[in-house]
């Protein structure tokens, strides 16, 4: 049978996800991968998450927590995610709150409840790339807005903001992904009264902010909030385990629940275990233990590639960050003809060595020069001897 012609107009034209894509092609064991964004295996936490699955199996509420839950979700885990989000400043109550699969469920949800076809939605470039393949799954467009080392550029925001009248601005303020970058306090604030002055609404994507190894701690944008126009998203996944697919979205309680409506026709509700597993592991204190000990790991690591970087790459051809946390650390070479796309399965072939290049970050096409570097899924031994042969490569080949 033939379904080409079968497809709905959302997802005919749509492509995979590159990242996932690319790893279908890292099977063999002896590629290192800079391409994804996992927590270092040995640090996640499962005697703790085993211990506590345990006890909630073996509990009174054992077959409650295994039954249907509410969409809005588990009352407990709603109570301690709110305190969890006041970490960063964010204020709200119970009815400001829902339990999500895994921050992308909040975009995804969030587009849902805004996005028709050809609505503007601006975005950081370059930005998270599953923002971007949400977007599309809606028929939305993305228009970027310039970047500086402090985050978004503020006076282009605005200018964005006035040509295409976009319903929302999504942005990660702290660590983004893919760039490291972190937004300062003043352009936190500026996002708040401009976004509100013209009535855009803000998705805060905050995924990493915990995973800080230098600099001070800031508040969130949605604590500089006054009308209700930030919905803030946060998870689990980088912070405990990505494989408990938890997060939260507080924001306005009318938008919060259409979000709800809109996961009700998704999933239901997010699975109550995870939910009463990570209920458990916030109150009773085990995240600052565990951010204490999965912090100095990812610190070296990332000190490890960047003084990698700086032994081996051709650096009068490419630039780097040093962000001050997160996972990530973006190139970008300054010929804007290098095709980092086009290279990338010679790359891969020749030094068992995998990065992701930055044209699905963007959200204009035919950006070519730029990759992404993830440095916690690798031994500091793999980000050495890693680095070394991507730089040797660059330098041979581009």
């Amino acid at each position: 049978m033939e379904f080409e012609e079968m497809w709905s107009d959302r997802l005919k034209s749509l492509k995979g996800n590159a990242i996932r894509e690319i790893f279908k092609l890292l099977a063999n064991p002896n590629v290192v991968s800079f391409a994804g964004g996992f927590p270092t295996l040995g640090l996640l936490p499962k005697k703790e998450i085993s211990a506590i699955a345990n006890e909630i199996l073996t509990g009174e509420d054992a077959e409650k927590i295994l039954q249907y839950g509410g969409t809005e979700g588990y009352s407990p885990l709603l109570e301690s995610g709110l305190n969890y989000a006041k970490r960063f400043g964010v204020q709200g109550e119970i009815k400001n709150t829902l339990v999500i699969s895994g921050g992308q469920q909040g975009i995804d949800l969030m587009f849902k409840a805004f996005i028709n076809k050809g609505d503007v939605v601006l975005v950081e470039n370059p930005t998270y790339l599953a923002c971007l393949h949400i977007l599309k799954t809606y028929e939305g467009v993305a228009v970027g807005v310039d970047s500086d080392e402090d985050g978004i550029n503020i006076e282009d925001l605005e200018n964005k903001i006035k040509t295409y009248r976009p319903k929302i601005f999504y942005v990660v303020a702290d660590f983004s992904n893919p760039t490291g970058k972190t937004l300062s306090l003043e352009k936190r604030k500026a996002i708040c009264e401009i976004t509100a002055k013209y009535g855009v609404i803000v998705i805060e994507d905050n995924p990493y902010g915990e995973i800080r190894f230098s600099g001070e701690k800031l508040p969130s944008i949605k604590s500089f909030d006054k009308t209700g126009n930030v919905v803030y998203v946060t998870s689990f996944s980088k912070t405990i385990a990505p494989g408990l697919r938890t997060g939260i979205a507080v924001g306005d309680e009318r938008i919060i629940r259409k979000m709800t409506i809109g996961k009700q026709a998704v999933d239901v509700h997010t699975s109550n275990l995870s939910q009463a597993i990570v209920d458990l592991y916030l109150r009773r204190g085990l995240l600052q233990p565990h951010l204490k000990e999965i912090i100095p790991v990812y610190k070296s690591k990332k000190e490890a590639m960047y003084g990698a970087i700086q032994k081996y790459m051709p650096l009068d051809r490419v630039k780097f960050t040093n962000p001050d946390g997160g996972l990530f650390i973006w190139g970008e070479f300054f010929d804007k003809s290098v095709d980092l796309d086009k290279c990338f399965m010679d790359c891969v072939t020749k030094t068992d060595t995998a990065y992701v290049s930055g044209s699905s970050f963007f959200a204009k096409e035919g950006i070519t020069n730029c990759l992404r570097l993830n440095y916690s899924n690798a031994s500091i031994e793999q980000i050495e001897n890693g680095i070394k042969k991507l730089g040797n490569y660059f330098k041979e080949n581009l």
